[in-house]
Formats: C-alpha cells, structure tokens, sequence
C-alpha cells in the first residue's frame, strides 16, 4: 500500500479535528438522550397500537383465507391449519420485540448521525445545522415508520390474502405435499443437521483468523490511503472503532454461520422431497459443506475451489469433467441448472474489488427517478384524459387506486423498456447520462427481483420490433383495456390486427401490471405514491379554477383535458414520450425513479 503525498499533512487534519469530533460526539449524544425517548415512544406506542388492534381480525382472515385458497392442495392446507397458530401468535411478541429495538437504535443513533452529518462539505451554516439537524426530523421518521407498518398492516396484508383466495387457472394444479415422499425426507433431514452443523461450525472457525487479519489489513489499507470508510475526515473516528470492534464482527460471523448450518442442514430434506431420492438427499449433506467453504473462500479472497468434496445432488446437474478434483474446479458448481438461485447466494459471480470501481445507484435514487416519472406520466393522462380527477379521489378518498396504482407506475416502466430496447442497451436506460444495469444497480435482493423480469421484457419488445405508429398508440390501449384477449383491441387505433403480435404485447402488459402489483405492496412505494396523487390533485384542482376564473368550464367528468390549465397543457406539451425532463433536482429520463 503506497502512502499518499500529503499523508502527514492528512494525519494533522485529522489530528486537529479529534477535539471537534468529541464536541460533535457530546451534543449528538444530548441529542440523543432527549429526542430518542420521544421517538422510541412514538414508534412503539404506535406500532403496538396497529398490532394489537388489528390482531384479532388478522387471525381469522388468515384461517378463512387459507381455507378458502384453492392454490393449495388438501394435504398441504391441513398442515398449514395446524401450524398457523405459532406464527400468528408469535406476531405481536416479535412486533413488541422488533418495535422495542428499532424505536431505541433509531432514536438514539439517527440524532447522533445527524450530528456529524450537519459538518459535511457541502452544509452552509454548520453551527446552526448542528444542533437542529436530527431533533424534529428524527421525530417525523417515527411517524414514517409507524405509517409503513400501518400501511403493512392495512393494505399488504389484504393483498396478500386477496391473492392466496383468487381462482387459479384450469391448467395450473395446485400446490400440495406427497405423503409417501415425506418419511424419506424427514429422515435425510434427521441426518444432515448432526453432520452439517458441526462441519460448517468448523469451517468457520478455522477460517475466522483469516478473516480477522484480512479484516484488519484492508482497514489499516483504507487509513493509511483515506479509502473507504476513512475517506471522509468525519468518519474517520467511527471507522477507527471498526478497528477495534473487528473481532466481535469475527465472532459474529461465526455465530451466523453456526445457525444458518441448521437450515442447511434441514434442506437436505427439501432436496430429497424434491428429486424423490434419499440418496441426493445425502449428497447434499456432503456438497453442502464444500459449497459454504467455497462461498468463504470467495469472500476472503482465498484460492477459488473447496477441498471437500462435492457430490452431486441433482438429476439435472452436469457430471464433473474426469480428471478434475474436487474443489479445483471453478465452474463445476456453476453447472447446477436446477439450483441456480441458490448458487447465486453462495458463490460470487464477479471480482469484488470489479464490482467496487462501479457507483452503485441507491434504492432511495430508483424509487425517487420512478416517482418523477409517474409524476410526468399523470400530468400527460390528464391532459389526454385517459385518467381524471374521479380517478384520483377515488385512490385518496375511497382508497381504490387499483387503476391509478398498478397502471402509471406499469406505464412509466414500460416506457422506460421501449427506449431500453430501441437503444440496444444491456440495461435500463432511465435517462442520457444514467444505465442502470446488474452491475451499477443496488445491492438490494427486492431490486434483483424486480429487475430480472424487466430485463426479460425488455429483450421481448426488442424481438417485437415496434413500428412508430404502434409505439405511439400503445398507451390508449395500455390504459383502456384490460389486456386479457387479442379482440379488446378491434375497436381501438392499434395498426396491427396480428393477433398473436397482440397477445405478447398483451403479455407483457399482464406480466408487467403483476410485477408493479407486487411492487405497490412495499409500504415505502404506497406512502410515496399517495403523496404523488395528492401533488396531482391539487395542481389539477388548481388548474382548473384557474381556468373557471378566466371563463374555462370545469367539467371533471369529461377527463383532464378540461381541468388541466395552462400550465400544464404547456407541460404536457414538451414532455413527449423519449425525452429527458430537467427538474429541480437532476434529470430523468422516461422511467425517472
């Protein structure tokens, strides 16, 4: 590790800023003491309210629903009748629990962070910023967070339950557990959990000194270069206490490893009941071992491979290639076709120190480009009429924003497709100057389930080859139809009277209003999307009393195009489909999260 030019001058800077770095750290700590109270109260308090009220009628929607559900099969029904008591009564003790720890960790820390926050570079006025900074806005986080749970609580839940009683297509069985194959699995799982846990417990203490050097190493690395968590003077002191607070990350990690080889040890029974043989239910047992030694290896940055061997487990597995030990071979475990996605949690695809050289975009960066373009997408369904102000009273007053909800958010996605398949990218093109891809894209399991499929969709458009006048009518018939039959869209303008170019279209639209339905069920996108309706509420009430007092008429149910002013008509007419908008904080492009 070289060390910098102007390290000395650096390790002065940093010297003379310990004095304000205890300063800062006695008033965060005040701040602390007097706002964390207030805010650990209200999130309890209020989060225990929502769960104990709505406890009642989540026990007995849960049982009808389940007993109603016709997507699970006899069997597999009873057992989970049986077993729903547990998890039902566990719910308010883990709520208390969870509320208890989440109010106190966000109301001691969020006013301490704020603190040090408030003397970035970028802050005018850092005395001022100092003492405000994380007191009322820590306050309005708890109510955040009780609304999230709220929001859970009330609309999550229901969904979910809603789905679970949906009737299920003739051609799609339902989902049951074979008797017969049960013993054979229970016995394998029997035997792997006294064999797996103290394999894998063993891995992970002998490889944890390795970790702790290498720990040690890269962070002393960091300091004495100012990367990483030393890059800012501010955090200069935390990431010193990672230092010394290191082994206890060690003992964690081991600790984690100890209990995760329970349930590894408990899926050998799930890959019996899955291939019908208690033989790849023991092999498992074996692999399993090498699979969690390769997985630390890779995050070590040890040699690739593992010494245990590696039978295989699965019918549809590839054979090893002769004269290949185990271990030595890198790609062997990547020819597991049916265990993709659990590959995927253990073994790393890329370098990592690839994967640091690339920005990350933030999960709060794609809700935010998403929500400025739902926010354009509104302004033009308005002025177009495709959606009114009936609609968007009736998603604030009735609550129904199935419409508004799930079909401009899907909307703006699909958008944001079209121009990622014209452009030949191997991501989504959000605006000129942003590509969100795999490899740039958050660290976020939500988001790669989000992203996977529209990846897909977008491969999809791009094989349709749209013509422009197509392109250009797919949002009528996106809004006005339900989608389910290539014969909705005679009456409409769609050029194409290809049916089966009309069914994958269709397709993709259904596909894609299911991924947003999924997507609206996160508290976080319900919250945000509310406050995105009521910004079009009142600009177009507003609007539209402009335009009465100059003479306009308002007439609501006639569509937008009656009630959106001036103003916005000029909006709507610089905001065509393509083109990335300026606003105040940056510029989006067609999907804008």
């Amino acid at each position: 590790m070289e060390v910098p030019v102007h390290f000395v001058g650096k390790l002065w800077s940093f010297i003379s800023f310990l004095p304000f770095f205890f300063l800062l750290f006695i008033l965060g700590l005040v701040k602390a003491a007097i706002i964390g109270p207030v805010a650990a109260g209200i999130i309890v308090i209020g989060n225990l309210s929502v769960i104990a009220g709505l406890w009642i009628a989540h026990f007995i929607w849960t049982y009808y629903c389940v007993a109603k559900s016709k997507r699970l099969g006899l069997v597999l029904k009873i057992l989970v009748l049986l077993l729903l008591p547990l998890p039902l009564v566990l719910w308010p003790v883990l709520g208390v629990v969870g509320s208890v720890l989440g109010g106190i960790g966000y109301g001691f820390f969020a006013p301490l962070l704020a603190t040090f926050e408030a003397v970035g570079e970028n802050i005018t006025d850092k005395f001022y910023h100092c003492f405000v900074d994380g007191s009322w806005s820590t306050i309005k986080g708890s109510f955040v967070v009780v609304q999230d749970l709220t929001d859970f609580c009330f609309h999550s839940y229901f969904s979910f339950m809603d789905e679970l009683i949906e009737q299920i297509p003739a051609d799609e069985k339902p989902l049951d557990i074979e008797l017969l194959k049960l013993p054979a699995s229970l016995l394998v799982s029997l035997i792997g959990v006294p064999v797996d846990v103290p394999l894998i417990t063993m891995v992970a203490i002998w490889k944890s000194p390795y970790m702790l050097f290498r720990g040690w190493k890269r962070l002393f690395e960091d300091l004495i270069g100012r990367e990483g968590p030393f890059l800012e003077t501010v955090c200069v002191p935390f990431a010193g206490l990672a230092i010394i607070l290191w082994p206890l990350a060690v003992v964690g990690a081991v600790v984690a490893s100890f209990i995760s080889s329970f349930f590894l040890g408990l899926y050998s029974g799930a890959i019996a009941y899955q291939e019908d043989s208690i033989h790849l239910g023991l092999a498992f047992i074996i692999s399993v071992v090498s699979l969690f030694d390769e997985y630390v290896n890779e995050l070590l940055y040890l040699r690739v491979g593992s010494c245990f061997p590696r039978p295989i487990y699965r019918r549809n597995m590839s054979p090893r290639p002769e004269g290949k030990k185990y271990g030595n071979n890198e790609k062997n475990d990547l020819e597991n076709g049916g265990e993709g996605s659990y590959k995927s949690k253990l073994v790393s695809q890329r370098s990592r120190t690839w994967k640091q050289a690339i920005q990350r975009y933030k999960p709060i960066q794609v809700w935010g480009w998403l929500f400025k373009s739902c926010e354009i997408n509104g302004r033009i369904f308005l002025r177009d009429g495709l959606i009114d102000v009936k609609d968007i009273e009736e998603c604030l007053i009735k609550g129904n924003c199935k419409k508004l909800g799930i079909k401009l958010p899907a909307w703006s996605v699909m958008e944001c497709l079209l121009a990622s398949a014209k452009s030949n990218s191997s991501g989504l093109v959000i605006s000129d100057d942003v590509e969100l891809t795999k490899a740039n894209g958050p660290r976020d399991k939500v988001f790669e389930w989000f992203i996977g499929p529209l990846l897909v969709m977008k491969e999809q458009l791009k094989n349709l080859q749209l013509e422009a006048n197509e392109e250009m009518s797919l949002r009528y018939v996106f809004m006005k139809s339900r989608n389910d039959t290539p014969w909705e869209w005679d009456d409409t303008e769609f050029p194409s009277g290809d049916h089966v170019r009309r069914a994958q279209l269709q397709a993709i639209f259904r596909r894609l209003q299911g991924l947003v339905a999924s997507m609206s069920r996160i508290p976080t996108f319900r919250r945000r999307f509310k406050n995105l309706v009521k910004v079009l509420y009142i600009e177009a009430v507003q609007a539209a009393a402009s335009d009465s007092h100059i003479g306009g008429i308002l007439n609501p149910g006639k569509g937008a195009s009656s009630v959106i002013g001036s103003k916005d008509r000029r909006d709507g007419e610089t905001m065509d489909r393509g083109r990335n908008y300026t606003c105040d904080n940056g510029s989006y492009g067609i999907m804008g999260v």
